[in-house]
């Protein structure tokens, strides 16, 4: 209706921070791909059903009513909980990669209908909905969320040549640059990192084949954790920004 002080919206629950003593601030992401940050009153209350309902990762469907500065959330309903009940501690760390990430390439005032969709399916892939994922598998998806949604950002990396001067013998990878390089190359280039030819066919997998491809795929985990690794220097870079979570899961 059109005036009306309340709207409704399914959104992904991103993330949460305190507010005052019983309240808390939840961060969405909408179906548009907006972000959303709304006041949740008497979430940290024990036994409070909204904060049961809206656990990072989540997908809800709430009632939003608007406010000066936040929004209020007047009733949230859970539609889906893709890490489970009870997640393990690799999985919720996997997760909050992507929330993290999710909320870097997120605003309020703008509207993105894909952030949405890759998100809520990189969060059920995580979540085990084409099997349960070994550590290995959690990194690889999580590399590749990063690289498919920064790229779809304007920060593609170029995979084919060497992103300098064309030849295609690349050896190395520079966020800095934007790509790979070949040896000559990355000789200038400081901090470029030595990559073989089977990573680089890795990094051509993560931006064209889909999570549940990639769930499927045999990979070590010694270069699921590099590919990792690369993405967070890759966000990290281009995001500008420090990625808590990344480090964390890195043990940086």
């Amino acid at each position: 209706m059109a005036g009306s002080r309340t709207y409704r919206t399914q959104a992904l629950v991103l993330g949460k921070t305190k507010l005052r003593e019983t309240d808390l601030i939840f961060t969405l992401l909408d179906r548009s791909g907006r972000q959303v940050r709304a006041v949740g009153k008497g979430a940290r209350k024990p036994g409070s059903r909204l904060a049961a309902r809206c656990e990072i990762g989540c997908s809800v469907d709430v009632l939003l009513a608007h406010g000066r500065s936040l929004d209020v959330i007047a009733e949230a309903n859970l539609v889906a909980a893709p890490l489970g009940p009870a997640p393990s501690i690799e999985l919720l760390s996997s997760a909050a990669v992507v929330v993290e990430v999710a909320r870097s390439c997120s605003f309020e005032d703008a509207q993105d209908a894909f952030v949405y969709p890759i998100t809520e399916r990189a969060l059920a892939v995580l979540g085990g909905a084409c099997g349960v994922l070994d550590g290995a598998h959690l990194d690889l998806i999580v590399a590749a969320y990063v690289f498919k949604l920064l790229s779809h950002e304007g920060y593609r990396p170029e995979l084919s040549s060497c992103v300098a001067c064309g030849d295609e013998a690349t050896s190395h990878f520079s966020a800095a640059s934007g790509g790979l390089l070949c040896s000559s190359c990355a000789s200038s280039v400081p901090g470029a990192e030595p990559v073989g030819s089977s990573v680089v066919l890795w990094l051509r997998a993560l931006m064209s084949r889909r999570f549940d491809e990639l769930a499927a795929d045999s990979v070590d985990a010694g270069t699921a954790t590099f590919l990792l690794a690369l993405s967070h220097v890759w966000a990290a870079t281009h995001l500008d920004c420090r990625l808590r979570a990344f480090e964390f899961l890195l043990g940086c």
